[in-house]
């Protein structure tokens, strides 16, 4: 698909493998990657534009550039590029982080490979590869070799094999490329092989495993290439060493121009991640769900005590700075490292974490299914949400400067011991079904008396006021009321009159510690069209489904927000969350495979 390309732009493409990941503008130019993980330094980081320094970009430049063309390798993570040139060259890039089984594991070192293939007449290119230190404050420590180059990076060295002339690379020297080429960064190991072979090799194993993985996927029949999209995304943003889940690879995309709404999203929220996993566990995609679980069993203190966010090592304290080396996004400073978020109280955290692992224990497909000791282990959430579901929060918004009691909590606390009476249930633990069930059956008659305004005929966004929030067309979706619930039906009218705004909604119109709100939050227009098909008014959703998909960026993927007017990506990317919500309609809304036989 041709793209046309300005300056520091959402028009990215995402290559990883579960170790790290990489944003590709659309001209092959590697503009962003965190080494040696996901919360790491960014040794690529023009995206955010470095102050002091060119560089901080691993890029293929044509002379005489007129246009390119990007597309990811169907049911791949493998991106390939295309460039032209104004004399008829035209030159193509095939770039993917190496992941394969092998030895019993998977194969996934922090590597990203690019293969450069001549198509037509004679395109002439330098190869940049310009890696900075310290969130761009300086020029790394490098050193070369006969055909390799080194960097000094914090904490981890970088090298590049490559079959191109040391020299071309080092000094940015232009050449007519004549035939394929191929380059290989990653770890300082060199390699014991042809660069040749082994791209060849590790191109053809890459490529086949994330074919396999998709074959696997339950799919709607509906809207498939954009769910398989959105579901490899997603599969990109868990770090496998850990099971963490981030909700997006970059920090400080602002959420409207030059609202200083800029954060750092390279950590794991538990809301964001059960989000992830209850979408994947959807397409039957589970491994990322007993991930996660074993994530969440390492952080669990012992008395189910969570943060709403923790580090991909499990870190706690998540120190908010803000980075003076880098400008910003096209200039829209501040560039924050770490998210104060942690030391927040989000208490619907605890149905979050319960919600996502209750499928452990209904799947009979796992091999390890969960028992009364993982159950066990799951309790002191539900005890915990049951003592909070009345207790004023930051609520799902992290609102910074204003405490309430959220009704999106309370249901999510509900929701926890709802969950947990019913895998009591199915464990045969009759008491503690029981019990569960008591706890649940309390918060729901409260919640219900507590957030309902007869008045104004709709649930409120917290127990203290009458103002509308998005979160509250997720009641229905929980299994907190019936989608039917005239009560529910009036609340989604509600937000539609209200919150809607053209194609997009709103999180809410009340202004918060930033003012009032300017772009639509992607996932919220999805649970819009979530909520209109549970009330019956399909043939609306699916319309509005389809001109949300058409502003997805040229390669299907999705940012945290979206400019009503013109639709423009705002915020992090790519964001979890987006992709969720797109899943859950399309399965929603998806005629079945019956019809299609």
């Amino acid at each position: 698909m041709q793209v046309q390309v300005h300056e520091s732009n959402l028009q990215l493409g995402v290559i990883g493998n579960g170790s790290f990941g990489a944003l590709v503008d659309a001209r092959g130019r590697v503009v962003w990657g965190c080494l040696p993980a996901f919360d790491g330094d960014p040794a690529f980081c023009a995206l955010l534009s470095p102050r002091e320094h060119e560089g901080g970009d691993f890029g293929i430049e044509l002379e005489d550039f007129a246009r390119s063309e990007q597309a990811y390798v169907p049911n791949t993570a493998v991106l390939r590029t295309v460039l032209h040139d104004s004399q008829g060259g035209a030159l193509e890039i095939l770039d993917f982080a190496p992941r394969w089984r092998q030895n019993g594991r998977f194969y996934r070192p922090v590597s990203i490979i690019r293969r450069i293939t001549p198509l037509s007449g004679s395109p002439r290119i330098r190869v940049r590869a310009r890696p900075l230190a310290d969130w761009g404050a300086r020029v790394p420590e490098h050193t070369w070799g006969s055909n390799h180059m080194r960097w000094l990076l914090p904490g981890f060295t970088l090298r590049l094999s490559t079959d191109v002339p040391v020299r071309f690379v080092r000094d940015g020297l232009p050449f007519v490329l004549s035939h394929r080429l191929h380059l290989v960064l990653g770890p300082d190991e060199p390699l014991a092989r042809s660069i040749e072979g082994y791209v060849e090799e590790a191109l053809t194993r890459t490529r086949d495993y994330w074919r396999e993985w998709v074959r696997y996927l339950s799919i709607p029949l509906e809207w498939q290439e954009a769910v398989i999209r959105s579901a490899i995304t997603l599969k990109l943003c868990q770090y496998e060493d850990s099971g963490a889940i981030i909700a997006a690879m970059t920090t400080s995309i602002p959420e409207a121009p030059g609202s200083s709404r800029n954060w750092d999203y390279r950590y794991c929220w538990l809301r964001d991640a059960a989000f992830v996993v209850r979408a994947l566990n959807r397409l039957g995609a589970t491994r990322s769900m007993e991930e996660f679980l074993r994530y969440i069993f390492n952080i669990a203190t012992h008395d189910g005590t969570l943060q709403p966010l923790y580090g991909i090592g499990f870190e706690e304290k998540l120190e908010e700075h803000e980075v003076g080396s880098l400008a910003g996004y096209r200039g829209m400073g501040p560039v924050r490292r770490g998210n104060l978020a942690w030391i927040q109280k989000q208490h619907d955290v605890y149905g979050s974490v319960v919600l996502a692992s209750t499928q452990l224990f209904f799947d009979q497909r796992l091999v390890d299914p969960g028992d009364a000791h993982a159950f066990a282990r799951l309790e002191p959430l539900g005890e915990r949400a049951f003592a909070l579901h009345d207790v004023p929060d930051a609520g799902l918004w992290e609102f910074r400067g204003r405490a309430e009691v959220h009704t999106y909590t309370a249901a999510m606390c509900w929701a926890a011991c709802d969950r947990l009476a019913k895998i009591a249930s199915r464990l045969g633990l009759d008491g503690r079904a029981a019990y569960w069930r008591d706890r649940a059956d309390t918060i729901h008659a409260a919640t219900l008396e507590q957030a309902w305004r007869p008045d104004a005929n709709h649930f409120s966004a917290s127990f203290q006021s009458d103002y509308l929030d998005a979160s509250l067309l997720l009641l229905a979706d929980i299994g907190f009321v019936a989608a039917d619930d005239p009560r529910y039906v009036a609340t989604v009218e509600a937000i539609g009159r209200e919150l809607r705004h053209g194609d997009g909604v709103f999180r809410y119109v009340a202004p918060d510690d930033f003012g009032t709100p300017e772009t639509s939050f992607t996932i919220c227009t999805f649970w819009y069209i979530d909520a209109l098909a549970a009330i019956g008014r399909m043939d609306e959703a699916r319309e509005l489904f389809e001109r949300v998909l058409a502003r997805r960026n040229h390669l299907g993927l999705l940012s945290e927000d979206m400019a009503f007017e013109d639709g423009e990506g705002w915020g992090n990317f790519p964001q979890t969350y987006s992709h969720v919500g797109l899943i859950i309609a399309a399965m929603r809304l998806s005629r079945s495979w019956q019809e299609a036989s």
